[in-house]
């Protein structure tokens, strides 16, 4: 390891890619490679175990100029062959359909500072399966760790693979899984779960959740759920308590904006959702940061970038405006004093997305219910945010970590 991190190399395989020297060998054969095809293979073997979207790519490996994306498809093919992954049977280089590229196999490397979160939690692969809903719509649900169960219910906008490497994601994800065997899963029409389905309600989402449940064979579980997905996780412990031990509810709220909201905040999402449907995924700069200053308002480039590559592979346009109309007719309040499940809601005090009002709701009329409130202005709290470490803190004592 200590050659290998002198002379800046990766290996893997049989394979040295040296950085310094640009050159890929086998044994002592050099394998030569064009300069963007070279480009290509470093960025996917830095980022190895993680996905690598193809705009992620093309910003890589041509970061001044626009190219089609065939010219990465065309430097994906060349690499393959030169790999020999025909010959040998060995895949080195995933496809993800529609989304980017994995770099599959193990890699022996120095891991740059920046990359070290994102190569952690690549060693704990997820394992994603399959199940069918009761009205034949597929699912997919992933798990992560090895010790009690926590399941978490699926909130707007999630895509199992693309999260999973995600600055916006990871850290919850690696945080929840040292101590948990994490359930989660794309909700029907979104991420890798059917996209083209009829019906979509909040009774469906409900019914999403505990086909999961009974798919992973979870018996008692805590329960977690993210803002929309709070509502979900509120009546399915109600309709089950005997099977959910803990109920955490972050950023949540009880009630959508057509039973509260005035006539302007009504117009106002209305003409949101039109404008969803014309500009959902279109790469237009001033559309992806309506978004991002709602949900992450203290992001970085990288985080916004990341948040704009997620609408783009999450779901369709009429998808997307579809969800959010659902979630506004969302209410739950009626079910809050029914809550029997010990309770923890935690809300960040300056959340643009779901006001701190809304939690403090459900904390008020869900029976016992303890309410935490985070200094924090994201509604998706970030890495290297002092909140973090507090709502570890928080959720460690709730789940007795």
């Amino acid at each position: 390891m200590a050659d290998t991190v002198a002379r800046g190399a990766y290996r893997f395989g049989p394979f040295t890619l040296d950085v310094r020297e640009r050159r890929l060998s086998r044994g002592g054969e050099v394998i030569p490679l064009r300069g963007k095809v070279f480009d290509t293979l470093l960025v996917l073997v830095e980022n190895a175990g993680r996905l690598v979207t193809k705009q992620e790519l093309l910003d890589a490996v041509w970061p001044e100029t626009t190219v089609e994306e065939n010219n990465l498809n065309h430097n994906v093919s060349v690499l393959r062959k030169a790999l020999g992954e025909r010959a040998t049977g060995q895949h080195y280089v995933e496809t993800v359909p529609r989304v980017g590229y994995r770099f599959a196999a193990p890699v022996d490397a120095a891991v740059p500072q920046a990359r070290a979160s994102a190569a952690s939690i690549a060693k704990a692969r997820q394992d994603i399966r399959y199940c069918t809903t009761s009205d034949g719509v597929r699912l997919a649900y992933a798990t992560t760790g090895n010790g009690p169960p926590l399941v978490k219910a699926s909130n707007w906008l999630t895509h199992l693979d693309f999260e999973w490497g995600s600055p916006i994601w990871r850290h919850w994800y690696t945080a929840l899984s040292l101590h948990h065997r994490l359930v989660r899963y794309d909700e029907r029409g979104n991420g890798m779960s059917e996209r083209d389905v009829s019906d979509v309600s909040f009774d469906t989402w409900v019914r999403d959740l505990e086909t999961v449940v009974d798919a992973a064979g979870l018996d008692r579980f805590p329960l977690l759920g993210i803002s929309r997905g709070g509502a979900i996780a509120i009546a399915y412990a109600v309709k089950h308590p005997e099977r959910v031990t803990h109920l955490v509810l972050y950023g949540a709220f009880a009630v959508g904006l057509k039973h509260v909201g005035t006539a302007e905040q009504l117009e106002a999402r209305h003409a949101l959702t039109s404008l969803m449907r014309l500009g959902w995924g279109l790469h237009n700069p001033a559309f992806c940061r309506t978004f991002t200053c709602r949900f992450i308002p203290e992001a970085t480039p990288q985080h916004e970038q990341w948040f704009d590559e997620l609408q783009r592979v999450s779901t369709s346009p009429e998808n997307a405006a579809r969800l959010m109309e659902r979630d506004d007719e969302m209410d739950v309040r009626p079910l809050l004093s029914q809550v029997k499940t010990p309770t923890l809601v935690i809300h960040c005090d300056r959340d643009h997305a779901v006001p701190p009002e809304e939690g403090r709701l459900l904390a008020a009329e869900i029976p016992g219910a303890r309410y935490v409130s985070l200094p924090s202005a994201n509604h998706l709290m970030l890495e290297e945010e002092p909140a973090w470490s507090l709502f570890l803190e928080e959720l460690g004592l709730f789940l007795n970590w």
